[in-house]
């Protein structure tokens, strides 16, 4: 009996699955949480650390994070050459050792250009996860729009993280604690992920193909139109997450201005708000990607309208339903992979699209507080309304994903 090119795929497919026992599934949702919540540690502490590095104003001193974001991005691409021809285990291994070495690093640093370049150092190998963990999670999942939600709620549970960890230890043991105690935790994970997760003997890239494959130019326009999508995402996630925080120190403050209770109150927001990607990864399994897409995108502008001058208990309200809308918007540009392209080749394509999309929105990081200082909060949200907007075309462009073939 011959055996076609699909059967030995879904038999690889079937064979590699079993590799992702209980623990190893785990620690890859608790690395995409890690991945955020160290990003996002500086974006809290930022108005300490200016303080003792001798700057008046937190603004001042974002713009020395942008390498991260950019590095963030850029290390993508070879992250997810690596991921497919190297091995996916052996990247996120080193993802955690890396994240809590240099995250250690930063909290080292005596000045801003030191903490830059600890920070870039950090981006780096935070740019392995999204295109090498996300892969190898759904990599033989039944149900993989689910299983992107789950990933994705456990990277906001991250964000949230960051907020009141970091609220919690500026506040009673300094910033550079905020770096050193979590560095320690991720080196920990990283030598629990070597000893639970299967050693892989056949790297993806020398694997058979799982599903058919598109026509040139049509997986062309996907990924076009996948990029795109990503990057008006990154953008609206980057101007959310790192400036939420300073949003609400300033609109909140006739309630409170202690870090502590300000932490507390964004990770109860980032917590609430990530429940949208359970919902959208359920609703991803079922429906089509499109008009999902669209309606998620038509929330967005309505809520983050509604903020534009929102004070106090309205803007927490508000901030809630609109980082919903943004957090539930994330598990489409991965269920857009996992739909139209082999796992074959699933770390390149999200290392490519992470490597545009992050890169281009590691401007946001840049811009922030420029625009901040010199126009306010309020036009920072008309300018992500703007984003949301332009986004509903892109996405109005997106094929119908072909039919035969697995899936996941």
């Amino acid at each position: 009996m011959h055996i076609t090119c699909m059967e030995q795929g879904r038999r690889s497919l079937c064979d590699h699955a079993g590799m992702h026992n209980k623990p190893t599934m785990l620690l890859l949702n608790v690395g995409h949480a890690i991945d955020h919540m160290f990003l996002l540690i500086f974006a809290t502490a930022v108005t300490t650390i200016a303080g003792e590095f001798g700057l008046s104003r937190w603004e001042d001193l974002m713009p020395y994070s942008t390498a991260a974001f950019l590095f963030f991005g850029l290390g993508a691409l070879p992250a997810g050459r690596l991921g497919d021809h190297w091995g996916r285990r052996s990247m996120m291994v080193l993802f955690f050792v890396g994240m809590g070495a240099s995250a250690i690093l930063v909290g080292f640093t005596r000045s801003p250009i030191q903490l830059a370049l600890a920070l870039a150092l950090l981006g780096c190998f935070a740019a392995i996860y999204h295109p090498v963990g996300i892969p190898m999670l759904v990599q033989g999942s039944p149900h993989p729009g689910w299983t992107i939600g789950v990933n994705g709620f456990a990277g906001n549970l991250g964000i949230a993280f960051s907020a009141v960890v970091t609220g919690y230890l500026v506040k009673y043991f300094g910033w550079r604690m905020a770096f050193f105690v979590p560095g320690v935790v991720s080196i920990a994970l990283g030598i629990a992920f070597a000893k639970a997760a299967k050693v892989e003997t056949v790297p993806p890239a020398r694997r058979a193909a799982t599903q058919a494959e598109l026509p040139a130019g049509l997986l062309a326009r996907v990924l076009i139109v996948l990029t795109l999508a990503s990057t008006g995402a990154t953008l609206l996630f980057n101007f959310s997450t790192n400036g939420n925080y300073e949003l609400l120190r300033e609109r909140f403050a006739a309630v409170s201005r202690d870090p502590a209770e300000l932490g507390l109150l964004l990770a109860t927001i980032y917590a609430i708000a990530s429940l949208a990607q359970l919902l959208v990864g359920k609703l991803i399994d079922r429906f089509a990607l499109k008009p999902l897409y669209f309606t998620v995108l038509a929330l967005q502008v309505v809520f983050l309208a509604m903020a534009a001058n929102a004070q106090d208990w309205s803007l927490f309200i508000l901030q809630t339903l609109f980082m919903a809308a943004i957090f539930g918007a994330i598990p489409f540009t991965d269920a857009m992979i996992v739909r139209y392209v082999d796992d074959r080749m699933r770390s390149r394509v999200a290392g490519a699209r992470f490597a545009v999309s992050l890169g281009a929105s590691s401007v946001a990081v840049w811009l922030l507080g420029p625009v901040v200082k010199q126009a306010g909060f309020a036009v920072l949200i008309w300018i992500m309304v703007a984003i949301a907007l332009v986004m509903v075309f892109v996405i109005a462009w997106l094929p119908k994903p072909p039919r035969s073939g697995v899936r996941n």
